[in-house]
């Protein structure tokens, strides 16, 4: 029989419960990772055809993975506010409300998408076996944390105190001065003009690109030795968020430049970091990543693009699509198959190719390299093409590290901090959803009030607050992992499947707050929606993160 739950005191101590929730989902975990690994392993090796045939059983538990990482994360996020004298009252009532609805979510069903629930029972557990390790804290938790008081008075809060960014985040003053300049920036010279851009579908102008680069946002993690500011992948958060709150498209140019410098960071050659870091860093060069070909998205042991050697170049020949930003970029990071005869990942090399810089008249102004444009319905301001190489160029010398067969294994390297920037960019959207909902209902009146007042809406912007906060403090975890030196794949992905999510629900669910006025296109969470869907597609689908975590979780390697 489950335990019963016990009255929780009015002012109970937070800390407590939220440790006692975390030792229980981290014991569900452990159950569900047990049961899950039995379906998919022989002799204690995970099997691709078993993997492949419980799919669902392995992403369900990489979707528990996440859940109970944020559970971990906002415990750990009230300690350290309760030790900082920052723990007031929005910051507890995001927490007890996120704890709550988590922990529901865990015990009753967790969204995968929209329409995929994964149950414990798609895990193996039992009833039975879920009750054992619902504990009175955990019960408590969940009938008390996400009420429709806690919700009601959140709102309220956010209404009286008009916060941009709903409770403190937890990070030092130094990042907190950043967030500062790079809001202002958004606020005076990205909003007013965001709308307008999407509609006509124009690049960013050059000029906010040269404000960007002024304020070192192409520069901020390269080390000084390079030109760069030297600062962490946390500072890269909080500024990827900021800009990405104005438009995603502004926020999107600093990972060109984030992907690019990780890649001759750690790969390149003593002479390739000195030609290119520098340029990188202050915004002279523009680059961007060329990796996904037509019909191989994930899967690039199936790359076919070719680079083949003669004297002093490599001739490229193939096509490329979905390349973000190549008209107007100078440098291309180039993934090509340079040893046709060597199969999967090993065949694979990294080229630094330049290119002359393009415009809407002339996009292509090189020899051997065409491109045609990719209409989106979002994500625009850098606009996406398909390119098609023939015969194009590259010298020899911008062969990244200088040996052959590396490609893949460089570009491994740039997946955990790419996904943690894509999580803050997620992040971003969702707090720029959340804003536009909040500001609609504070000011549309109808049946003689504010539509805030009714309890629907309410309700929807208090979980846009709360999961944006789970969000945002499971990000800065990964950062921080990421700046300690330690591997982080796990935690990266992590941030960024559940950021997505929550950026597409945030925006969803502002649209419905604005009614029909959220499907014209004047209105910019119309923008906003079209935006956000991208996030759970791009730098790893929503599904191959699920894939990439489950097979961490179930191999033992984490």
């Amino acid at each position: 029989m489950p335990p019963t739950a016990p009255t929780i005191r009015a002012g109970q101590d937070l800390l407590l419960l939220a440790r006692g929730a975390t030792e229980a989902v981290e014991a569900l975990l452990s159950d569900a990772t047990a049961k899950v690994r039995a379906l998919v392993t022989v002799d204690d090796r995970v099997v691709g055809r078993l993997f492949d045939r419980e799919q669902r059983a392995a992403h369900g538990l990489a979707w528990l993975a996440t859940y109970v990482e944020a559970v971990r994360q906002l415990a750990a996020y009230a300690k350290r506010l309760q030790a900082s004298g920052g723990l007031g009252e929005v910051e507890e009532l995001l927490i007890r409300i996120g704890l709550g609805e988590y922990l529901a979510q865990i015990v009753g069903g967790i969204p995968m998408s929209q329409g995929e629930i994964v149950r414990p029972s798609d895990l193996g557990l039992t009833a039975a076996a879920v009750a054992a390790r619902v504990t009175p804290v955990v019960e408590a938790l969940i009938e008390t944390g996400n009420t429709t008081q806690h919700r009601q008075r959140l709102v309220e809060l956010i209404r009286i105190r008009q916060d941009t960014t709903v409770g403190a985040t937890g990070l030092d003053d130094t990042l907190e001065a950043i967030r500062d300049e790079m809001r202002k920036f958004s606020d005076s010279e990205v909003m007013a003009n965001a709308q307008r851009w999407h509609i006509d579908n124009s690049y960013i102008p050059l000029e906010i690109i040269a404000q960007m680069a002024e304020m070192g946002v192409f520069g901020l993690t390269i080390p000084e030795e390079f030109g760069g500011m030297g600062l962490g992948k946390e500072s890269m958060c909080v500024v990827s968020e900021e800009l990405s709150r104005g438009y995603i498209g502004v926020g999107s140019l600093g990972t060109r430049s984030e992907i690019a410098a990780e890649l001759i960071l750690g790969s390149g050659t003593e002479e390739q970091k000195r030609k290119w870091l520098p340029k990188l860093a202050s915004g002279e060069v523009l680059p961007t990543a060329v990796f996904t070909e037509p019909n191989i998205g994930s899967d690039l042991a199936s790359l076919k693009t070719r680079a083949t050697r003669d004297g002093g170049v490599y001739r490229v020949h193939g096509n490329k699509t979905w390349i973000t930003h190549p008209v107007r970029a100078d440098l291309m990071t180039l993934l090509v198959r340079t040893n046709p005869k060597e199969p999967g990942h090993r065949g694979l090399s990294m080229l630094l190719a330049e290119k002359p810089r393009g415009s809407d008249d002339n996009p292509f102004p090189a020899d051997g390299m065409t491109g045609t444009e990719i209409a989106v319905i979002g994500y625009r301001g850098m606009k996406e093409f398909e390119i098609a190489f023939d015969g194009f160029e590259v010298k020899a010398e911008n062969l990244l590290g200088g040996v052959e067969g590396l490609g893949f294994k460089q570009l491994m390297q740039t997946f955990e901090a790419a996904r943690i920037q894509t999580a803050a960019r997620a992040i971003g959207v969702a707090q720029a959803a959340m804003e536009q909902a909040l500001s609609y209902a504070q000011n549309r009146q109808q049946f003689g009030g504010p539509i805030v007042e009714f309890p629907r809406v309410a309700d929807k912007i208090a979980m846009m607050a709360v999961e944006i906060a789970i969000a945002r403090q499971l990000t800065y975890y990964a950062a921080r992992e990421k700046d300690s030196g330690r591997r982080c794949d796990l935690e990266a992905g992590m941030a960024k499947l559940l950021a997505a999510r929550i950026a597409w629900a945030c925006a969803d669910n502002a649209v419905q707050i604005h009614g029909g006025n959220g499907f014209a296109v004047e209105f910019p969470i119309s923008r906003i929606l079209c935006d956000a869907r991208i996030l759970s597609i791009f730098e790893g689908a929503a599904e191959i993160q699920a894939q990439v975590i489950a097979r961490r979780l179930l191999d033992g390697s984490n």
